[in-house]
């Protein structure tokens, strides 16, 4: 017999641009790889009591009695793939999804109901490296250190729902909070915050913090225009975020990032934190003659 209707914390968490790394890597390497991160989260959801009820291929759906253990196992899943060593050129960056509320737990430890419908739409909405919640799982947290990381950054209208369901992004890198707080109250100068700068040929621009996005593509109406027919018409930007500046693919073809003396990264529909100096590459594998091309130098 089905069990009763009950409170869960039901969680998605799946790799990041996973169909490119099969491309790349080939299904065996790739499959390894991927499996490998698969059963690193399924450890880190156990460590907080939670409970596996599926993985299907990249992703790993699962369950927790409260939101407090949903959150944090969050947040270390996050950590532990963050500080994972890059492998055959790729760094596997998951998303994660969640919600908490009503859900209907099976006898064959199957879930389904509200909760699991919401979480998979917060899953849908995360980027690589996010994670985002609700306001509802938001407010069932216990931990003022949890609800510390939580910040609202949009709302949506869910099919079934009469108002407008909150999104809650949950900031999991520790100085998140801390950087939110100090720039709400001092001026980047204060802050020693370096500008980012840019060089394609032999233009020269400057992104102080604050400035607004920077974008690249072919549409003549971008900051700075990259003719190719390799280059989205809106192909990425940069944007400045909590004292970091992003670098965001919006293209077809993808966008390569190599930083310093480490593997170069492909993103597609994805975003990364910038450091140090590198070389971004739109449309097309990194060349350093290639009119594609630009610097950047922190």
């Amino acid at each position: 017999m089905d069990n009763a209707q009950q409170n869960f914390a039901v969680m998605f968490a799946d790799v990041a641009g996973s169909t490119r790394i099969y491309e790349r890597l080939g299904d065996n390497i790739a499959n390894e790889l991927i499996d490998g991160a698969i059963n690193q989260v399924s450890e880190v959801i156990a460590k907080h009591q939670g409970t596996v009820v599926k993985t299907i291929g990249d992703e790993v759906m699962c369950r927790f009695d409260t939101a407090d253990q949903a959150i944090s196992a969050a947040c270390e899943i996050q950590e532990v793939m963050d500080k994972k060593p890059i492998e055959h050129g790729v760094i596997l960056m998951f998303r994660i999804g969640l919600h908490y509320g009503p859900a209907l737990l099976k006898d064959d430890g199957d879930i389904f109901g509200d909760a699991v419908n919401l979480a998979a739409r917060m899953a849908g909405v995360a980027k690589a490296r996010q994670i985002m919640t609700t306001d509802d799982t938001e407010c069932e947290l216990s931990s003022h250190n949890l609800s510390a990381k939580c910040r609202e950054v949009d709302r949506i209208n869910v099919k079934g729902k009469e108002a407008p369901i909150a999104i809650v992004e949950v900031m999991w890198e520790e100085n998140d909070n801390v950087t939110r707080m100090v720039t709400s109250a001092f001026s980047n100068d204060l802050l020693g915050n370096k500008p980012l700068n840019l060089f394609y040929n032999d233009d020269k621009f400057t992104l102080e913090h604050g400035s607004a996005a920077y974008t690249f593509g072919r549409d003549a109406q971008c900051n700075q225009m990259i003719d190719s027919t390799l280059v989205s018409r809106i192909h990425a930007k940069i944007e400045n975020r909590r004292g970091k500046f992003i670098l965001i693919d919006e293209s077809t073809n993808g966008t390569f990032l190599k930083v310093e003396d480490k593997a170069p990264v492909f993103l597609r529909r994805e975003e990364i934190v910038l450091q140090g100096h590198g070389i971004i590459s739109f449309g097309e594998e990194l060349n350093e003659d290639s009119s594609n091309v630009v610097r950047y130098s922190l």
